[in-house]
């Protein structure tokens, strides 16, 4: 039997125990933004806009989580196969941001945050 290499492709569902959860690269609220109101300037804390900065009507979260529902289905209805050296790639990119954003709460607790 042949040694896998990292460019060897990885069906989703063959992944690791701790990488078995579908790698979404769409679904999220910024897209679900962008569909819904293309170009709108915005920022949102928790589930309420903080910022509305268009001539249209703010979504409603529901429309947002309507939208971002739509993103998942669609991205689970595609059988994405990835290589070795992507997902570590990815994993390793969501590990380092888990970290800075775990440093930030840390340095924040500590009062060492920054200037505004």
């Amino acid at each position: 039997m042949a040694e896998k290499v990292l460019t060897d492709p990885i069906d989703e569902k063959e992944l690791s125990k701790a990488s078995q959860e579908k790698i979404y690269r769409l679904y999220g609220v910024n897209t679900a933004m962008h569909l819904l109101r293309p170009g709108a300037k915005w920022e949102i804390s928790n589930t309420q806009f903080t910022r509305w900065e268009d001539d249209r009507p703010q979504p409603t979260w529901k429309e947002v989580e309507e939208t971002m529902q739509k993103i998942k289905d669609f991205e689970d209805s595609i059988p994405t196969i990835w290589t070795k050296k992507q997902v570590l790639e990815m994993t390793g990119q969501f590990k380092q941001i888990e970290e800075a954003m775990d440093k930030a709460k840390e340095e924040e607790k500590q009062g060492k945050g920054g200037t505004a």
